[in-house]
Parts: structure tokens; sequence; C-alpha cells
């Protein structure tokens, strides 16, 4: 069954009850990172390993994403900011007692990007959302050495019950092991193009 979720805005990424965090870095520029984020949707099954479709609708302006274990998600695309931020929300899904949920990935070159600390598109440090009951540390994980390219901070904003909050927060690690190895994937890839 389907599921509508409580729209939010980005802003929710700063003050969602559960915020799950990681960085990596990628030797791909920016700009190409975005253009397999945000423009070519539908290739995020071949560097994404737990996405099976991922297909624009609404003349981009929102995603229908499919992941392993049958989860659906129509999601409505909330910044397409082109080299630097690309967040979606989801809208309706068919995971049980999800009340909100917002993603964003945030690129910034990595030459700009002191250590592990991030940035957000204003440039500015990226504060850190206020405490809240079974909330997950924002501590960012990183991957990969001090080399230019792209240092990519993917946030997971979610809201549900304590108990869906308790169960994401479980998660973290092996999300966190989704994410880095999406990324070193995707980097693979973009480094294959350029070379060919």
């Amino acid at each position: 069954m389907t599921r509508r979720l409580r729209p939010v805005g980005l802003g929710f990424t700063e003050h969602a009850p559960t915020r799950l965090v990681f960085t990596a870095r990628a030797s791909a520029a920016p700009d190409a990172v975005y253009r397999a984020l945000a423009e070519e949707v539908t290739g995020w099954p071949s560097w994404f390993r737990a996405v099976t479709l991922a297909r624009p609708t609404r003349g981009g302006g929102g995603r229908e994403v499919r992941l392993m274990g049958g989860v659906r998600f129509r999601e409505t695309v909330m910044a397409a900011d082109p080299g630097r931020r690309y967040a979606y929300r989801v809208d309706e899904t068919n995971v049980p007692a999800v009340r909100a949920l917002l993603e964003e990935w945030l690129l910034t070159p990595a030459d700009r990007a002191p250590g592990t600390a991030s940035a957000s598109a204003s440039g500015k440090p990226a504060t850190p959302a206020a405490p809240a009951a079974h909330a997950t540390p924002a501590a960012p994980v990183t991957v990969g050495d001090a080399a230019p390219g792209t240092l990519v901070r993917w946030t997971f904003a979610a809201d549900g019950p304590p108990a869906f909050r308790l169960a994401l927060a479980a998660s973290r690690p092996a999300l966190g092991h989704s994410f880095r190895t999406a990324v070193r994937t995707l980097d693979a890839r973009l480094a294959g193009r350029t070379r060919g």
C-alpha cells in the first residue's frame, strides 16, 4: 500500500528528528558528479547498488525510485543547483511508519573543503540539528584522501515514531556502507568516461 508522507522543506535536513550524514571524496569534479545525480537519473542503478529503478517524472521535477526488496518512492525534486546541490523529498512510499523523508547531496570542490568539514550550499559551515529524541549524531563518515575532486555530503533526514527512528539509527552502518560503495562505483564510472 502506498502512503502519502508529510511535505517538508529543505530546512528539514537541519531539523529532522533523525539525521544521518555521510561524506565521501570523489576524484571527479562537482559538475560531473552533479550530472550523474540530477541529469542522468536513469543511470542510478548502475552505480547505487540498492537502486533497481530510477526515472524522472513531471519533466524532471520529480522522480520514481525503486529499491531492492520492493521499496518504492515517488519524490519531488526540492533543489537542483548545478555542481552544488541535489535534494529530493519523498511524497509517497510503501515503507511503513515513516512520516517524512528528505535526502540532500551537497557537492563541494575537494580542494576547497578543509579536511572533512562540510559546507552548506551557501559556502558557510553546515550547522548541526538541535538534539532530538532518538536522533542519530550527524558526524560525517569520510572516505578517500585529500586529492582534488569533490567532497560529497549525503544527508538522510527522516521522521517517524520512536521505533522507526531507532530502526533507522541501527541501520546507519549499512546506509553508510551503501553510500560509500555507491560513491566509489560512481567515481570509477566517471573516471572511465574521461579515459574513454
